[in-house]
This record gives C-alpha cells, structure tokens and sequence, in this order.
C-alpha cells in the first residue's frame, strides 16, 4: 500500500513537472525573440527536466528492460537538471562579474560538461549496482550500490548547489554594490525603481534554494539508508519522491517565466479579440530589463 501511495505521488508530481517543463520547451520553440543563448541554456534545462519527468511518470514499470531504462534514465536527465543550472550560474558570473562578452563561445563546452558528465556518472553508478533488483527500478541494492549512489549523484548535486550559491552571491553582491553608487548620482524620484529593480535581481539569490528544497529529503532519506538499511520512514520517502519529482516546475517557474518569456506570450495576446483577452489575468512585466536572464 505505501508504494502505491509513493507511486501515485510521483506519477503526480511529474505530470505537473512535464507540464511546466514542456510550456518552457514550447515558448523557445514557437517565439524566435527568445532564442538568445542564455535562454537557450534555460531550454536545455527545461528539456532535461521534462525527460526526466516522462520517465518518472511511467511510475514502477514490470522488471526487465524498461526498468533498466527507466533507471539510467531518470539518473542521466535528472544529473543534466542541475549541471544546466551551474551554466547558467556561471554566465551571469562570467557576464555581470567578470564583464567577460565571450559566453556564446562557450556554448559546445557547456553541452561536453553537462552530458558527459551526466553520462559518466550514471555508467559509474552501475557499478556495484544493479537497477530494478528493488521496489522501484531506481533503487539501489546493497551498501556498495548505495555508497556508489551517493558518490556519483548526491556528491555532484551538493556540489552544484554549493557553485550556484557562491556565484549568485557574488553577483548580488556585484549589483547591490553598483545600486549603491547609482542611488547616490541619481535623483531621489529615481531611487524608488532602482531598489525596486534590485529587490528583483535578489531572487537570483533564490535559485541555489530550489535544488535543495528539491533534493534535501532525498539525501537524507539515502543516508538514513545507507546507516540503517533495514529501517524505512515512509513519511521521509513520501517527501523524497515527491520534492524530487517536482524539481522541473520549480526550475520551469524560476528559470523560465521571466519577462521575456512574459512579454512574448503577452505580444500573441495582444493580437487576440478582445472579448477573449478581457478573460485572461493581466502579465505585469515590471523590470524587465534587468531582471531577465535573456537581457545579457
């Protein structure tokens, strides 16, 4: 009965994932304005997490070789999730830090890093391992598969989240610098929008948080296994799979529905009837310029 009750929640989990995945997929698809590299990394990374979710969304497939799929799959696409987010982080370093123009260049690097690491890591995990031999197909069968688990997932992911928040710091840290000497050469009506516009390049700072909301339970819950194998927490495992599962709408909202993406949508309304626009909420696009990943 409790897989079925963790079943169903990451069937439902990744259904809402895909769904906010796939809009973000289909924006950079049908609107040309947003085909500028920075939002092209964030394509990567919505297409990397509606993978992900399409594999989780089959549920607890019969064992055999959908299984094994399943589990090198959801292992590879969920690993590309958050190696995009560390590319995304460091062209905004490298853009408003470093004040370096050359980030487009380093588009084939990004893709070598991303998949190719996503790729050995999930080759290496199966070692010592064997997928599909648990409950769920991505569950690790004794302590060396589990140890291998944490090494090659846990220890990449932790290691993401401590490069994001570096970089995101020292960018706010950047731009708070930069509003301060702004407010003192700009007239007083003008301070008002500029600590407007910084209130929103703070959540920038919000970012690193949605790999560790997504993942926080699970790392425990895999810790917990490792020391206590036989000992298994349900409500634990219930937050495991479902933050997990969730991880491509909290990247899809975070990353993907800024102002570009709002301005391009609202740009196809505007050519709708009017009795059809006066029934769809208002898209405030305030601070734009600034707040926008597409703006470097």
């Amino acid at each position: 009965a409790s897989d079925e009750v963790l079943n169903s929640v990451v069937i439902g989990a990744s259904a809402l994932s895909f769904l906010g995945s796939a809009f973000i997929v289909l924006c950079y698809v049908l609107f040309k304005e947003l085909r500028k590299f920075s939002f092209k990394l964030v394509f990567f990374l919505a297409l990397s997490d509606m993978f992900y979710s399409i594999f989780n969304i089959f549920g607890d497939p019969a064992k055999g070789v959908f299984c094994y799929a399943q589990g090198y799959s959801t292992q590879f696409f969920s690993l590309a999730s958050f190696l995009w987010t560390t590319t995304i982080a460091f062209t905004l370093h490298r853009t408003v830090v470093r004040h370096k123009t050359d980030v487009e260049d380093l588009g084939p690097i990004f893709h070598l890093y991303v998949w190719g690491t996503a790729l050995v890591m999930t080759v290496l995990q199966s070692l010592g391992n064997d997928y599909g031999l648990g409950t769920w197909c991505w569950t690790q069968t004794g302590q060396t598969g589990k140890a291998m688990h944490l090494m090659t997932f846990y220890a990449p992911l932790w290691g993401a989240i401590l490069f994001n928040g570096f970089t995101y710091f020292q960018v706010i840290r950047m731009l708070n610098n930069a509003t301060r000497m702004a407010v003192g050469i700009l007239d007083r009506p003008n301070q008002f929008d500029t600590r407007s516009d910084m209130k929103a390049l703070s959540r920038w700072g919000y970012y690193p948080l949605i790999l560790i909301g997504s993942w926080a339970f699970a790392t425990i819950n895999r810790i917990h296994d490792l020391i206590e194998p036989n000992h298994n927490i349900f409500w634990l495992s219930l937050l495991d799979v479902g933050m997990a599962s969730l991880m491509g709408l909290f990247n899809s909202i975070a990353y993907g529905l800024n102002a570009s993406v709002r301005r391009a949508i609202t740009k196809r309304l505007d050519l709708w009837p009017d009795r059809f626009r006066k029934l769809l909420p208002a898209v405030r696009l305030r601070g734009q310029q600034e707040t926008e990943l597409t703006s470097l």
